[in-house]
C-alpha cells in the first residue's frame, strides 16, 4: 500500500483498467464535506465518461454529467468510467444496483454517506417515497454496512482520517485486460444468427447478469441478420437510451455498408434496417418484420410480451438476470409457462463470462452482496426430508444464509423482485413474517404489513380522493375505489408476497403460511386479512381456499404484469367481517356495469372465476324465466333478451356452472363483455351471429333443465 500523494485516483484508476477490475470508494463524512472531497478527487481523474447522480447544482460544479436517482433508467445502456453516488439525496437500491453496471473497467464509484456506524438510524431521503421514514432502526442500511465494513476491497475516505488514506496496490497479472468478445459471446451471436435465419416459432430467450455483452451480441447479431439478407429487424426495449451499446455494436459490424445511421435506425442501401419501436407502438403499429429483438425483457409486462411473442415469426427476448427491473430469473419462471404453451420449441441461452471487468471483480461482488442479487431459494430439498415447520420469522434479525434463501424464494416465484423489494421487507415497521422450514433449509414464505389504523377524519378525506398517505396500500384502496372509509380506519394485515418452493407446491405449505397469518390477525386483534395480486385464475383459486374473498377489481392494469389486480379480504373481528360482506355486496352490485366497461378484455375464466365468488344477488320472476324460455326455444332475439341473462349470470352458481362449460368464453364475450358478433367471430369463438347464438340458446335450455334453481 502507498499513500495517496504518492500514488494518485488516476493511477489507481489506470492500474485498475490494466487489471480488469472496479472498485467502491465509501466517503464518509458531512454532506458538503463528502461533495467536496469528491470534486477535488474528480480534478485529478479522467472525467469524460463521469456521472453524478445527486443535485444538479453539485454535478454542474463538478463540471460532470448529472442525473437524479429517481431518472437512473436514462442511463442505462451506457458506460460510465466514473460513478459519484450522493447517498445524502437518497439511496434507492434498484437504481444504485443498476448504475453499478454501467461502470467500465477501471471504474470508480464514489458512495457519499454518513460514517457507516451511523447508516442503521440515517434519515434517508428516498425513505419518504415508500414510507419507511416512520422506522426509526432500518435493518437494512444496518446489514449493508457490515457488509461493507467487512470487505477489505472497499476503499474507505473518512472525514477527519486524511492521514490514514492508503489506496491499494493492483497488479495487472502477465498481461493487461482488453474487453473483448468472449467465446460465449460470440456462441450467442452464431445462436441468434441461425435463429434469425431459422424456422418460424422457434422462439429464443437470452438471460445475463450485467456486463455480459448481452445488449452488444444482440447488436451484432441483428446488423448480420441484414448482411444474410434480411430486410428489416426490429429492436424493443423500455427506452431507446438503454440501446446505446446494441446500436453502436450492430453500426461497427455494417462499417463500409452502413448507409444511414440515427439514434433509433440504421439503414443500408436499398432500404434493409434495423429500427427501434418502444412497445406500446410495435403493438399498435405491427410493422412487418422478419425478426423482433425484444430487450431488457424482464422490464416490460408480461402481457405484451406474449403480444409480441404471437405477433411476429422470429422473436428474441433477452433479459438481465439481476437488475433494477426485476429478475431475469423470475421473468424466465413465469415466462416459460407462456412459451411452452404457445411455442413449445423455444430455445433458451446464457451469459456467465463478463465482457466489460474481469471474472471476479471486487464491485461486482459487493453490489451483489449489498442487494442479495445472487440470492438463491434452496435447491433440491426432498418433500420426504422430513416434517414441515412453519413458524413466525424476522427476517431482519436472520443470518445471511436463511435471507438469501427466503429473498431467494420470492425472486422465483414473482415477475419482479428487485432490491428495492428486500429494504422494504427488512425496513417496514408494520411488517410480519412467517416461513416454512424443512431440516433447517427454507422451503416457504410470506411476506405480510400492517395497514390501516388512521384516524377517522382522515380516512374519510382519503376516501374523497383529498389525501393520499404514504403505504397502506390496500387499506386505501377499499377506502378510495371501494367506497368505504372504515377500511382505512380498521388494521388490516396485507399479504405482500407468499412464495414456495418448486419441490414442495401443491402440498399445502402455502395455504398453512396463510392460516398461521390469519391466526395471527385474531391474536393481534387485527380486524382482517387481506391481499393484492394480478388477476389470475389459479392464484384467485389458492386464496379461495384460504378464506379469502373477493373484494374489489382494479379498472387499471398493473404495470408490471399487465394483470388487472384482484383485491381479496377476510374479515376476522367482528367490525372486518362486516366491512369485508359490505365491500363485496357492494362490488357484486356495480359488477355487471363495469364488466362490459372496464374489463371487456379480461380472460373469460377470470370473468367467471371473479364472478362466481361475488355474492348472488339476482332473483327471476316470472318474466324473466318466460323471457329466458323463449330465448332458448328460438323464439326471442338475442339483444331483446341479453338484460335477462345478465341478471341470470347473478343468479346463485350460475356463474360456477358456466364456467365447467365448453361454451364459457362465447358467453363471457357476449354476454358479460358485451363484444359485437363482429368481434366474437375475429377471435374464433363462433362462425357469425347465428351459430353464435344457436349455440346460446342451447346453453340456456341445459341451464333451464338441468341448472343450478333460478
Amino acid at each position: 500500500m502507498t499513500s495517496v500523494a504518492e500514488r494518485g485516483w488516476q493511477a489507481l484508476a489506470d492500474s485498475l483498467r490494466a487489471a480488469g477490475e472496479r472498485r467502491l470508494v465509501l466517503v464518509e463524512g458531512e454532506p458538503e464535506w463528502c461533495r467536496s472531497w469528491v470534486s477535488g478527487c474528480l480534478e485529478v481523474l479522467d472525467t469524460s465518461q463521469a456521472l453524478w447522480v445527486g443535485r444538479a447544482e453539485a454535478a454542474e460544479l463538478a463540471g460532470v454529467a448529472g442525473i437524479t436517482s429517481k431518472q437512473f433508467k436514462r442511463w442505462l445502456g451506457r458506460e460510465t468510467g466514473v460513478l459519484v453516488w450522493d447517498g445524502w439525496q437518497g439511496n434507492p437500491p434498484d437504481g444504485l444496483a443498476a448504475l453499478s453496471g454501467t461502470l467500465q473497467a477501471g471504474g470508480l464509484l464514489f458512495w457519499l454517506m454518513p460514517p457507516l456506524e451511523e447508516w442503521a438510524t440515517f434519515n434517508d431521503p428516498d425513505y419518504v417515497r415508500t414510507g419507511l421514514d416512520q422506522a426509526e432502526h432500518h435493518a437494512f442500511a444496518a446489514r449493508m454496512a457490515g457488509v461493507l465494513a467487512a470487505d477489505a476491497d472497499v476503499i474507505r475516505v473518512r472525514q477527519g482520517h486524511d492521514g490514514a488514506l492508503v489506496l491499494p496496490v493492483v497488479e495487472s497479472g502477465s498481461s493487461e485486460f482488453e474487453p473483448a468478445t468472449t467465446p460465449e459471446q460470440a456462441q450467442l451471436v452464431s445462436q441468434l444468427v441461425r435463429f434469425g435465419l431459422g424456422r418460424r416459432r422457434r422462439p429464443l430467450v437470452v438471460t445475463a447478469d450485467r456486463g455480459r455483452g448481452k445488449s452488444a451480441a444482440l447488436g451484432m447479431a441483428a446488423a448480420e441478420l441484414l448482411l444474410a439478407g434480411r430486410q428489416r429487424v426490429l429492436v424493443t426495449s423500455p427506452s431507446v437510451d438503454n440501446l446505446t451499446s446494441f446500436f453502436r455494436h450492430a453500426a461497427e459490424t455494417l462499417a463500409e455498408r452502413l448507409a444511414e445511421r440515427r439514434v433509433d435506425e440504421l439503414m443500408l442501401e436499398g432500404g434493409p434496417s434495423i429500427r427501434y419501436l418502444p412497445v406500446p407502438d410495435l403493438l399498435s403499429e405491427k410493422p412487418e418484420a422478419e425478426v423482433v429483438l425484444v430487450d431488457e425483457a424482464a422490464a416490460v409486462p408480461a402481457h405484451w410480451l406474449r403480444a409480441i411473442l404471437l405477433g411476429w415469426p422470429r422473436v428474441a427476448f433477452a433479459s438481465t438476470v439481476h437488475g433494477y427491473e426485476g429478475t431475469g430469473r423470475g421473468f424466465a419462471i413465469r415466462f416459460r409457462q407462456v412459451l411452452d404453451r404457445e411455442t413449445p420449441h423455444w430455445q433458451s441461452i446464457s451469459l456467465a463470462q463478463p465482457v466489460r471487468w474481469a471474472d471476479g471483480d471486487p464491485l461486482e461482488r459487493q453490489v451483489s452482496a449489498l442487494f442479495l442479487l445472487s440470492a438463491e431459494s434452496p435447491k433440491q430439498v426432498s418433500p420426504a426430508a422430513g416434517d414441515v415447520v412453519v413458524e413466525r420469522w424476522h427476517p431482519a434479525k436472520a443470518c445471511e444464509r436463511e435471507l438469501s434463501e427466503a429473498f431467494g424464494l420470492l425472486v422465483d416465484a414473482h415477475y419482479r423482485t428487485t432490491p428495492a423489494d428486500l429494504r422494504q421487507w427488512l425496513d417496514d415497521p408494520g411488517v410480519q413474517s412467517w416461513r416454512a422450514v424443512v431440516n433447517g433449509a427454507t422451503v416457504g414464505v410470506l411476506w405480510a404489513s400492517v395497514e390501516g389504523g388512521l384516524a377517522p377524519e382522515l380516512a374519510e378525506q382519503v376516501a374523497q380522493g383529498v389525501r393520499r398517505p404514504r403505504g397502506h396500500m390496500l387499506a386505501q384502496s377499499l377506502a378510495t375505489h371501494g367506497g368505504f372509509p372504515e377500511a382505512a380506519v380498521q388494521r388490516t394485515l396485507r399479504v405482500v408476497r407468499v412464495a414456495v418452493s418448486e419441490e414442495y407446491r401443491q402440498s399445502g405449505i402455502g395455504k398453512r403460511l396463510v392460516i398461521a397469518a390469519a391466526q395471527a390477525c385474531e391474536e393481534q386483534g387485527l380486524d382482517g386479512l387481506g391481499t393484492s395480486f394480478g388477476g389470475e385464475p389459479g392464484l384467485l383459486s389458492f386464496w379461495q381456499a384460504c378464506g379469502l374473498r373477493v373484494v374489489r377489481l382494479g379498472v387499471r392494469q398493473e404495470t408490471s404484469t399487465g394483470e388487472f389486480p384482484v383485491q381479496m379480504l377476510c374479515g376476522i373481528s367482528d367490525a372486518g367481517k362486516q366491512l369485508a360482506q359490505g365491500l363485496r355486496d357492494r362490488f357484486a352490485k356495480h359488477w355487471p356495469v363495469l364488466v362490459p366497461r372496464h374489463w371487456a378484455g379480461l380472460a373469460p375464466e377470470l370473468v367467471a372465476a371473479v364472478g362466481a365468488d361475488l355474492p348472488a344477488l339476482a332473483r327471476l320472476d316470472a318474466g324473466d324465466r318466460r323471457e329466458l324460455e323463449s330465448f332458448s326455444e328460438g323464439f326471442r332475439g338475442f339483444d331483446l333478451t341479453l338484460p335477462v341473462l345478465r341478471q341470470v349470470e347473478r343468479c346463485p352458481g350460475v356463474m360456477a356452472w358456466l364456467a365447467a362449460k365448453p361454451d364459457l368464453a362465447l358467453w363471457c364475450r357476449a354476454v358479460s363483455q358485451g363484444w359485437a358478433w363482429s368481434e366474437i367471430r375475429f377471435a374464433g369463438e363462433c362462425a357469425g351471429q347465428k351459430a353464435g347464438e344457436m349455440r346460446l340458446r342451447s346453453l340456456v335450455r341445459e341451464l333451464l333443465k338441468n341448472g343450478p334453481e333460478l
